[in-house]
């Protein structure tokens, strides 16, 4: 029973709000203890709003989610949790959260909430829609780092919200094309909106983001405000990590066909694992040694 309810809060989609550190880390005061705490902190009340986000997805989701091959196993979509527990542990996770987040800072608050909303909304209309779909997944990227910003009252760069939102929408439509394919002729009745999708369109959409992510992250490494901030311009020789690292995840999607869970994939390919620690580790490098 435990066990189940650990795995309806999803702990492995956690991951994804390591996106709260990206003002902290491109700060370069990731070495202030007491500001890495409450980062820490901020990161800890994300996870149980995220949550708690998923488990009214799943909830609203309970009967599509019976046709997926995989999400059949949730324990919502099986019946081991029922929907009106399920509602309850959503709900004080939620207070929970935004309870800490207004402790912590007002405006980590306020776009703890706009995240919340946008996202209920998406659960249950917005999802619905074409493109608007794939705009909402890149925007709550946005969300986490613009927090992760407020926590700290740190400047983000104009250029890595683009790259988060670029990266953001690569996934995304990778992940609508593995849904059209492993489900085939069930796609659309697992997620209605796969109707208004297609390979051929997604590939195009996917080439486009792809090329746009690399451009937008080579300006952000060579463009004068970051070479006056971090006094160099050697973060454009981490451009070499930003590329194989989508080169080979796409080869992923297209060749392994695991682009269906963005974070199993990269928890999971080792090359891929690879070439995050050695971005991190060479970005790290060069910012916090000038």
């Amino acid at each position: 029973m435990v066990k189940d309810y650990i795995f309806a809060l999803r702990p492995k989609q956690w991951i994804k709000n390591l996106f709260l550190f990206a003002a902290l880390f491109f700060s370069r005061k990731m070495v202030h203890v007491d500001l890495t705490l409450k980062y820490i902190i901020a990161f800890c009340f994300f996870c149980l709003l995220t949550s708690s986000v998923y488990l009214i997805n799943d909830i609203h989701d309970k009967e599509q989610d019976k046709i997926h091959p995989q999400k059949k196993q949730r324990p919502i979509a099986a019946g081991r949790i029922s929907v009106s527990n399920a509602w309850r542990l959503a709900i004080m996770m939620t207070a929970a959260s935004l309870t800490g987040a207004f402790f912590l800072d007002p405006l980590f608050l306020l776009l703890s909430l706009i995240y919340y909303i946008m996202n209920i909304f998406y659960s249950f209309w917005l999802k619905r829609i074409v493109i608007v779909d794939i705009f909402c997944i890149a925007i709550g990227f946005v969300l986490r780092v613009l927090a992760g910003s407020v926590i700290g009252h740190i400047y983000i760069s104009n250029w890595l919200l683009i790259c988060t939102f670029m990266l953001s929408l690569f996934l995304g439509f990778t992940k609508r094309r593995h849904e059209l394919v492993s489900l085939d002729k069930k796609a659309n009745l697992h997620r209605p909106i796969l109707n208004e999708y297609s390979t051929f369109f997604l590939d195009q959409m996917i080439a486009v983001v792809t090329t746009s992510t690399v451009i937008f992250y080579v300006l952000y490494t060579v463009s004068a405000e970051t070479v006056e901030k971090f006094h160099t311009d050697r973060l454009l020789y981490t451009t070499v990590f930003v590329i194989y690292g989508i080169f080979r995840y796409l080869y992923l999607v297209y060749k392994r066909e695991l682009g269906g869970n963005p974070t199993i994939a990269l928890l999971t390919d080792c090359p891929l694992l690879i070439t995050i620690f050695f971005w991190v580790l060479s970005t790290g490098l060069i910012i916090y040694l000038q």
